[in-house]
């Protein structure tokens, strides 16, 4: 500690023995600080805060039933293009804000620094940017930045028409090419089945599924075929077994008049068989049963009316019993019943041979009519998708027309700070003044440093590293001292004039502006 102030005592000393020099350094300093400040001007700043307000209320009513894309995301992205080359080069070419176009070979220089000096930032956690710009003209910065305010307001409208535009031509094309490959697949589709007619079957079975169904449908037709003969041979007996003429004393009187109950019966199949054909065609299973049956009616009705003359009974007459008449239509519906069950049982019979027979080549037709299926799927419904969407674009467009989903607030104008922004003129003054000091010192000290002197036997010793012998004083008289209080006060005004310049030098900068 004491040998670090003794350097400082040494330093100080040294530092006073080249005061004027120190002096002549500070003034050299002041001048040519004073002469760089002269070409500096004062910097304002303007600036303007905008709020975007994305809550609309619309907003939450059209969710789900229009597009509605990320407006958020959308002011963010737009307030980091702002600064883009293309809108910096429009603030050049609008003789309202002023500014100067250098020349071609600058101009690219002057487009980045203008980028640079304008600064948009966002304020707080919402949808607040502010848009500063600083110039030495305050009326030239102001112009500037309620120039970059209607950029700002202005491209995102034209972003927002653009996007829609560009969104729904892209989906009208999407739609067209969707629409052609729909086509193909219909028409691949629509051959494939007419080349396989009778093989692909049912759309939702497969040919195993196909195979069971019409072997249980067939034994199923088996079961009531053996059903239908048996209750046919019990009618058959128990005819035989019946008498066909009641005995002429239990006869009613009006019998011969009225019809029989098999020619009732015979009026009922012509009218059931006239329903069937409003309903089927000719060959229709219970359209032929139902002829059949018919003829079977009138066979059995014709043989009544010819028995007696052919002899070939002894009765001699119609038969007249009604349970006999009864037994003969049921026999006769249980034949009819018989014939359609042979018909659907060979027919499904036929399809169930055609299935087996087409074992082989139904698993390869299956899997491309599925691979069929499945593109044609796939093409609809990305067709469905992009028509949906298309409407939903097209409800989105018409929202955007008729109210913004994005509301731009000024909340406060372009204006420009009443002081230059830090640091000013007289700031720069000031600092340059301690400076001129501060270097002055410096280099004094740099120089005692380089060029030592000794003025005590200490040092001496220290840099000779040998004893000393002696020393030999000064001692000063009264003419020395008056001298060296004239120097002291001297200095004190050179010193003191530095200082009152540099005072009058920030006040002409601050009430004139020199």
């Amino acid at each position: 500690m004491d040998t670090f102030l003794t350097m400082m005592r040494y330093d100080v000393r040294r530092m006073w023995d080249r005061r004027w020099l120190v002096a002549a350094i500070a003034w050299a300093l002041a001048l040519l600080f004073g002469a760089m400040l002269f070409f500096v001007r004062d910097r304002y700043e303007a600036s303007a805060r905008i709020y975007v307000d994305t809550q609309t209320v619309l907003k939450p009513l059209m969710a789900g039933l229009a597009f509605q894309p990320d407006i958020d995301q959308q002011v963010r992205m737009l307030a980091r293009t702002l600064i883009s080359r293309p809108n910096v080069e429009r603030l050049y070419e609008d003789p309202k804000i002023g500014l100067q176009r250098p020349p071609p070979p600058r101009y690219d220089m002057a487009v980045e620094r203008l980028k640079d000096a304008i600064k948009v930032t966002p304020s707080g956690g919402g949808n607040l940017f502010t848009i500063s710009y600083r110039d030495s003209d305050s009326g030239r910065a102001q112009r500037l930045v309620e120039a970059l305010v209607a950029v700002f307001v202005a491209s995102s409208e034209d972003t927002k028409q653009r996007d829609s535009t560009e969104a729904r031509r892209f989906i009208e094309e999407q739609i067209k090419d969707y629409e052609a490959k729909l086509v193909q697949a219909e028409n691949r589709l629509k051959e494939f089945k007419l080349q396989n007619f009778g093989v692909t079957g049912v759309a939702n079975q497969d040919h195993f599924t196909r195979l069971a169904s019409l072997s249980d449908e067939v034994a199923k037709l088996k079961l009531e075929l053996s059903s239908a003969q048996q209750s046919r041979d019990a009618l058959k007996r128990e005819l035989a077994a019946e008498d066909p003429q009641l005995p002429p004393e239990s006869m009613p009187s009006n019998m011969a008049a009225a019809p029989s109950e098999l020619e009732q019966r015979l009026q009922a199949q012509y009218r059931n068989l006239d329903d069937l054909l409003r309903r089927y065609t000719e060959d229709h299973p219970d359209v032929l049963s139902a002829r059949r049956m018919i003829a079977s009616m009138e066979k059995q009705i014709k043989d009544e009316q010819e028995g007696p003359a052919k002899g070939g009974r002894s009765r001699g007459s119609a038969a007249t019993n009604p349970v006999y008449q009864r037994l003969r239509v049921s026999l006769a519906e249980a034949e009819a019943n018989i014939a359609s069950l042979r018909s659907q049982l060979a027919v499904q019979e036929g399809r169930l041979e055609q299935v087996r027979g087409l074992a082989s080549r139904m698993p390869q037709v299956e899997a491309d009519l599925s691979q069929l299926n499945r593109d044609y799927d796939i093409v609809r419904k990305n067709y469905e998708q992009l028509v949906s969407r298309r409407e939903a674009a097209s409800l989105g467009v018409k929202i955007d027309q008729s109210s913004h989903l994005a509301d731009f607030r000024i909340v406060e104008p372009p204006r420009v700070a009443p002081k230059p922004v830090f640091p000013s003129r007289k700031i720069l003054a000031v600092l340059a003044m301690f400076a001129s000091l501060a270097l002055a010192a410096a280099a004094v000290f740099g120089l005692g440093r380089l060029k030592p002197t000794v003025d005590s036997i200490s040092q001496m010793h220290q840099l000779a590293s040998r004893p000393v012998l002696g020393s030999v004083s000064l001692l000063r008289g009264t003419e020395q001292r008056e001298q060296r209080r004239q120097d002291v006060f001297r200095f004190a005004s050179v010193m003191g004039l530095f200082v009152v310049a540099h005072v009058v030098w920030v006040a002409m900068i601050a009430w004139y502006g020199v």
